[in-house]
């Protein structure tokens, strides 16, 4: 009896033991096939481009029915709610785009005194996580806490706003604000959405920037050679494209054209306008004295913009 009852004790511990050895086992297998499954890489070529070269895509719902913006803002530097409904008017105004999504990504100070495109491009190389996949294309904006490099405020010598590539934007947040204090009927909203506005013009393909013009409307400037050449903006007055919106008075275009020269690197990283300050302050200044809130597109953008499949 009393062997009968060791055996059964025996046979017992040992089911109790490959039962423990089998869960072991499996647990160690779904633990190996869970760590040996690959992330799936992300493919951001499509969001490597140069300014304009995804305008269709952008304006018509032919590979693209959603936008997925990115606002990349330093921390106290995020761009107010009322400019950004603006922009997304002004996007559902000119795109087929319906479906627009906007998340914000808080992110530390670079602690620079001013920023140089190619330290732009390699903070949007860190922090960027959204890009285009599936129906879905995505915009990078990144708002600084940092100045444009070679900046002058009181000289009236500053940037807003710049892009850069395909899908990418920057715009200057310190200098908006500081440019909108020295008015007594501008705020920030104002320059925030002008700025916003312009720049996006340019990923619409505007003006000959990857969105051909139905009739010639390209306003042309001196080039460092001195050579009459177009500056990819429009020639038409009272236009959100129009060229003094970029250049300003002389000493702004000199500017302008210094930081075109600094802005050209390896990797073929150009920016496509650099929007000057000064220029814009007046020029909402006079919109506002108008009784106007905005500044619009002309005709002749609109013309463009429908042509290569906008609204």
């Amino acid at each position: 009896m009393l062997l009968d009852i060791h055996i059964m004790s025996t046979f017992k511990n040992s089911i109790l033991l490959f039962v423990l050895a089998f869960a072991v086992s499996c647990s160690k297998s779904s633990t190996t096939t869970e760590e040996e499954t690959p992330t799936p890489s992300v493919n951001k070529e499509a969001n490597l481009l140069a300014t304009g070269d995804s305008a269709n895509d952008i304006l018509s719902n032919s590979t693209y029915d959603k936008l997925l913006i990115e606002i990349g803002y330093v921390e106290g530097f995020r761009p107010t709610a009322t400019a950004m409904t603006q922009f997304t008017d002004y996007l559902r105004e000119y795109t087929f785009k319906e479906d627009i999504e906007i998340i914000y990504n808080e992110l530390p100070s670079p602690v620079e005194d001013e920023l140089t495109l190619q330290e732009i491009v390699e903070l949007e190389t860190k922090n960027r996580t959204a890009f285009n996949t599936g129906s879905t294309l995505a915009i990078y904006i990144y708002f600084a806490d940092s100045p444009a490099e070679g900046d002058d405020l009181e000289g009236g010598l500053v940037t807003l706003g710049a892009v850069y590539r395909n899908t990418s934007m920057i715009i200057h947040e310190i200098t908006v604000r500081k440019l909108a204090a020295r008015s007594s009927s501008i705020n920030n909203e104002d320059v925030e959405t002008a700025t916003l506005n312009h720049e996006f013009g340019h990923l619409f393909g505007l003006v000959n920037l990857g969105t051909d013009m139905v009739n010639d409307h390209e306003s042309e400037s001196e080039n460092e050679d001195g050579e009459l050449v177009g500056d990819k903006h429009c020639n038409q007055d009272g236009c959100l494209m129009r060229a003094e919106l970029q250049f300003g008075s002389n000493s702004v275009l000199g500017k302008s054209r210094k930081m075109s020269a600094k802005t050209v690197y390896e990797d073929g990283v150009t920016s496509g306008c650099i929007l000057s300050g000064e220029s814009v302050l007046r020029m909402l200044e006079k919109q506002t004295a108008k009784g106007v809130a905005s500044v619009a597109l002309d005709p002749e953008c609109i013309l463009d913009i429908r042509a290569n499949g906008g609204r």
